[in-house]
């Protein structure tokens, strides 16, 4: 079953995080995960949430979605992003 990470992003640093994305980006494809959405424009239709930049990934599993995250790849830009943005991030399964 196919699992999403969604991830709410607020830019501190925009000038670096252009690495992380580049960086972040080679690893999604090694693990199977592609984007679904991109730092789009978000229309908020209910609620508080704003979000200012959201990203939706998609792994073929929760499983492979894991590996990912925590995969030595993915440790420096995960670094990097914590150095110049401030997020919130979560997994779900789709059906």
């Amino acid at each position: 079953m196919p699992a999403y990470v969604i991830v709410d992003i607020s830019v501190t640093d925009p000038v670096r995080y252009e690495e992380y994305k580049r960086s972040a980006a080679i690893t999604i494809t090694a693990y199977d995960g592609k984007y679904i959405v991109r730092g789009n424009p978000v229309e908020m239709l209910e609620g508080d949430w704003s979000p200012t930049r959201l990203v939706i990934l998609e792994f073929p599993t929760a499983t492979q979605a894991k590996k990912w995250w925590s995969s030595p790849e993915y440790a420096e830009p995960k670094k990097l992003r914590h150095e110049t943005a401030k997020s919130k991030m979560i997994l779900v399964e789709g059906i």
